[in-house]
């Protein structure tokens, strides 16, 4: 039978990431009470998807030691398929408004940008990350920081080259009158957004955790010398954290099309939402990041709310410092293992 342990729990009540998450949960409480429960539905809802492009984000760095600052491209890349697959399902849906397709689009929608998102980032290993690999693990965290750096560009410059820099964006995925959650109306097209992130974030977990695959990423992900010794492919194992990552960040794009239409620099919120969680949850820390998301949504919200929008990236910001000054490592702890001597 499972049992709480009295010296445990107080530990971890103890612990900076026990007291964040009681204050988070105390904030929510207060503000809810304060200016009415749209603030934590809010929060939860845009919690759910920033959890799905912090995972990647996390996850690539604590596998790969890739400070990945072209992430935002791949959740660009999912709006771009999203916009150019549903776009001629809607038509037809317009058309023929009981046809199941009114359903099944933007399901169909998204896994595709899934996949596309997956075959971006196993490109981006192959031609990439592993000719780096090849030639030098030398200074290996900076040369990759600089090499995302130059991804970024080239995928926004080639997104206004090739599909311009006019926004592209759909009204919705899902007709239909909102859903009412505590007397808050949210969109059909919110609430599935939400369902799905927890969907994919569950999913997820269960896969790195049960698998023998995500037991594999785990292992080269804390001694990658141990991990080629007892016989893991390194490469094969490198390729599919990659296209996971990237896969992640698409399906959070092609997810929120409604809100974030496609545009070249579209990810670069997304991007720097995600690094707040990433440096806030520690680096490396995958499930640590999902905890992290909700944190970082409700903070942003509540910014919002009492201070003003402009203010949306400030807050954020002012709490990392205080973080990197006082906990380094995160709310709850970095999993990055020797990325100081890479």
């Amino acid at each position: 039978m499972w049992k709480i342990e009295p010296d445990r729990l107080l530990r971890w009540l103890k612990s900076a990431a026990g007291i964040s998450i009681l204050t988070a949960v105390a904030a929510a409480a207060m503000a809810t009470m304060d200016r009415g429960p749209h603030v934590l539905v809010n929060a939860v809802v845009m919690g759910g998807m920033l959890a799905l492009v912090s995972m990647g984000l996390a996850l690539v760095f604590g596998v790969m030691n890739i400070p990945m600052f072209a992430h935002g491209e791949y959740f660009m890349i999912g709006t771009l398929v999203a916009y150019y697959v549903f776009t001629p399902i809607n038509t037809h849906i317009s058309t023929h408004p009981d046809s199941m397709l009114s359903a099944l689009g933007p399901l169909i929608t998204i896994v595709a940008a899934m996949l596309v998102g997956a075959i971006a980032g196993v490109a981006s290993e192959v031609l990439v990350f592993s000719q780096l690999r090849k030639r030098s693990r030398e200074n290996w965290v900076m040369n990759s920081f600089l090499l995302t750096v130059g991804l970024s560009v080239v995928l926004i410059n080639g997104h206004q080259l090739f599909f311009g820099a006019d926004f592209k964006g759909i009204v919705r995925f899902w007709s239909g009158a909102p859903f009412s959650i505590l007397d808050v109306f949210i969109s059909r097209d919110r609430a599935m957004a939400f369902f799905l992130a927890v969907l994919v974030v569950l999913s997820f977990w269960l896969f790195i955790s049960y698998t023998r695959t995500g037991r594999a990423i785990r292992a080269v992900s804390q001694d990658e010398t141990g991990a080629l010794m007892v016989g893991i492919g390194l490469n094969g194992i490198l390729m599919l954290t990659m296209a996971l990552s990237c896969a992640l960040a698409a399906v959070a794009g092609a997810s929120l099309l409604f809100m974030y239409p496609s545009y070249p620099s579209v990810g670069l919120e997304p991007l720097y939402m995600a690094w707040f969680v990433v440096i806030i949850a520690g680096l490396g820390n995958v499930l640590g990041a999902v905890v992290g998301a909700f944190i970082v949504s409700l903070l942003k919200v509540l910014t919002v709310e009492y201070i003003g929008s402009g203010w949306d990236f400030v807050v954020p910001s002012a709490l990392i410092i205080v973080i990197l000054v006082f906990k380094p490592s995160g709310l709850f702890g970095s999993e990055v293992r020797g990325i100081l001597d890479k």
